[in-house]
Formats: C-alpha cells, sequence, structure tokens
C-alpha cells in the first residue's frame, strides 16, 4: 500500500542516503531502524546524520 502522506514526508525527510527505499515512508523507516537499535535520521542534527552513525550512543551524544 503507498503511503497517503508520501509527498507530505518527502517535504521534511532529511534522510541522504540516497538509495533508502524508505524515504518519506516513516511507518516503515521507523520500524527498520529500531529492529536494528538505531533511530531514523529525523532525530539527528544535518552534521551527525551524515555520518550514517544512527545508533543509540550517538543520539545521546547529540543531546
Amino acid at each position: 500500500m503507498e503511503c497517503p502522506n508520501l509527498g507530505r514526508n518527502m517535504e521534511s525527510c532529511t534522510c541522504t542516503y540516497e538509495p533508502c527505499s524508505r524515504k518519506g515512508k516513516c511507518c516503515e523507516c521507523i520500524q527498520y531502524h529500531l529492529k536494528n537499535r538505531e533511530l531514523p535520521a529525523c532525530a539527528f542534527p544535518p552534521e551527525v546524520e551524515r555520518t550514517y552513525d544512527r545508533s543509540f550512543d550517538r543520539f545521546k551524544q547529540c543531546r
């Protein structure tokens, strides 16, 4: 099923990982990252997001 909010979500999606198939699909993105003990790109400032270290530990260091 296509995400009904995809267009609106893409306007604020901060993910810089180009081949990501979950861009703008917040539900899929959150599920994927939590399963991998990570947080999605939108939880990080831009300079940290670009490192692709989306771990909980890195998130704590940002705060």
